[in-house]
């Protein structure tokens, strides 16, 4: 299969609906990274994705509308769920609700639960080509499974060229970290993956303190990213390094550790907004240049776990988590 790398201009975003139409696979931008669209109620076209990114049939795909009605045209809506998409909607939370009794979207994407998550994503681009399509499109992270996510769309075809029929180019993801996923289906609301949209902001939109899950459910997530190892590159990652070793590869935040030789700083200045945009692709970075240099080790300097310091730990952690 050849991969066509689309511009983002209404001819290429014509054809990314035509593919997604046809049963096809498109990757393209959102504010967060770039995922593998699918038409979310074509069996065939969602089991493709599992097959093209090598994804465990028990994790669950997020569905993306063009808005809110939409959205909750498919799943069981509470009156939190409609406030918080007021708030947050278009933008990267996603809201795991149950599913309605004449839900659309494939069983397969839901991994066979009886909810589905659904997120209506900010972004002319990825508006116009969900408008374009007229149906839900599933889009999970645009890389192998487990492997980190992609935020540019040489990323994709760094992994996944051949794989699937087309890339988006929508440039650069803003956000640079996945949506936040807020589970709904209970008797209280409860955060399921951190991200863009911050803990803080989220229970201040709801008025009350979310629980939180137990790290990693390899067994039956309910939610995506909630592998014990997940976003990993090739080189294995050690976290809160406070000094770095001559073999290492550094990911520094703020002022760099002495003595280190190849480094990406996050952000010099301690800036989380501008760490997170710059997250997956140092990663990436670090990854590529420390296996050329024959390197063993990415080591990471301390995060601090508040605002989007919480799902730039969430990523490194599971980065760091012994791999299968």
């Amino acid at each position: 299969m050849h991969t066509r790398l689309l511009h983002n201009d209404p001819q290429g975003i014509a054809t990314a609906a035509a593919i997604l139409r046809a049963g096809g696979l498109v990757a393209f931008g959102t504010e967060t990274v770039y995922g593998l669209g699918a038409d979310a109620g074509n069996n065939t076209a969602v089991a493709a994705i599992y097959a093209a990114k090598g994804r465990p049939g028990i994790n669950p795909l997020i569905s993306h509308f063009a808005s809110a009605d939409a959205a909750f045209a498919q799943v069981a809506a509470t009156p939190l769920a409609r406030r918080l998409a007021e708030r947050f909607w278009p933008g990267p939370l996603t809201m795991v609700l149950p599913r309605a009794a004449h839900c659309g979207i494939s069983p397969i994407a839901t991994a066979g639960l009886p909810t589905a998550a659904v997120r209506v994503p900010a972004g002319d681009a990825t508006q116009a080509l969900l408008a374009a399509c007229g149906f839900p499109v599933v889009a999970p992270s645009a890389n192998p499974s487990g492997r980190v996510s992609p935020s540019d769309a040489q990323h994709v075809l760094a992994g996944l060229d051949g794989r699937i029929d087309a890339v988006l180019d929508c440039g650069p993801c803003r956000v640079g970290v996945e949506s936040t996923i807020i589970g709904l289906g209970g008797d209280a609301p409860v955060l399921l993956r951190p991200g863009g949209i911050t803990l803080e902001a989220l229970e201040d939109a709801c008025g009350m303190t979310l629980a939180l899950p137990a790290r990693g459910n390899d067994v039956r997530p309910s939610a995506p990213g909630q592998l014990s190892s997940h976003y990993a590159p090739g080189l294995p990652v050690r976290l809160e390094a406070t000094a770095v070793e001559p073999d290492e590869a550094l990911l520094a935040f703020g002022p760099p550790l002495p003595g280190s030789g190849l480094a990406w700083n996050l952000s010099a200045t301690g800036d989380l907004h501008e760490a997170a945009a710059r997250l997956f692709a140092g990663l990436r970075f670090l990854d590529m240049e420390g296996h050329r240099r024959g390197l063993v080790r990415i080591a990471v300097q301390h995060v601090p776990e508040h605002g989007l310091g919480r799902a730039i730990r969430d990523r490194l952690i599971r980065a760091a988590s012994p791999r299968a």
